[in-house]
């Protein structure tokens, strides 16, 4: 199972967060314009619809989650049933740490969602789906961040 990308748009468009795995063979323009396409596509869906959706040479998968939707573009023979489980569960470790997520946590703290993303995919492979063990991890680097802060006389710094 290979992710391609990973990125969250509001129900507006506007982008929240975004990872790209397999960038070899694309440049930002394309990279603009895949994200542009796919937000297009899945903001445009009835809620009834089915959640995944075949892009050029990736399958798409989205889930909505109150004013967000959640897009991870893999390869056309990866299992959907699974990607939809990674949303999930990311959005459930998303939840723990920030106490009942909303956008503005994703705006203001962008950089934690990403290290519980970075926690869970590597290289676009799925790495941890244990969410106590990637809370444990980002409990501990928020330990270690405090710390060093502390260090360096910046205070509490979040």
């Amino acid at each position: 199972m290979t992710i391609k990308y990973v990125f969250l748009v509001s129900r507006q468009g506007k982008l929240r967060l975004s990872k790209w795995y397999a960038t070899t063979a694309l440049g930002s323009k394309e990279i603009a314009k895949t994200i542009k396409d796919v937000s297009q596509l899945v903001l445009q869906r009835k809620p009834k619809q089915c959640n995944f959706i075949e892009h050029r040479d990736t399958k798409v998968v989205y889930r909505k989650y109150a004013s967000l939707y959640f897009v991870v573009g893999v390869d056309l023979d990866d299992n959907e049933l699974i990607i939809m489980e990674f949303i999930h569960r990311y959005v459930e470790c998303l939840d723990r740490y920030f106490g009942n997520v909303c956008e503005l946590d994703l705006i203001f703290h962008f950089q934690k969602a990403y290290f519980i993303l970075d926690e869970m995919v590597m290289a676009g492979e799925l790495q941890e789906s244990s969410k106590k063990t990637v809370l444990r991890v980002i409990a501990q680097q928020d330990e270690t961040e405090a710390m060093e802060n502390a260090e360096r006389g910046w205070g509490d710094i979040k």
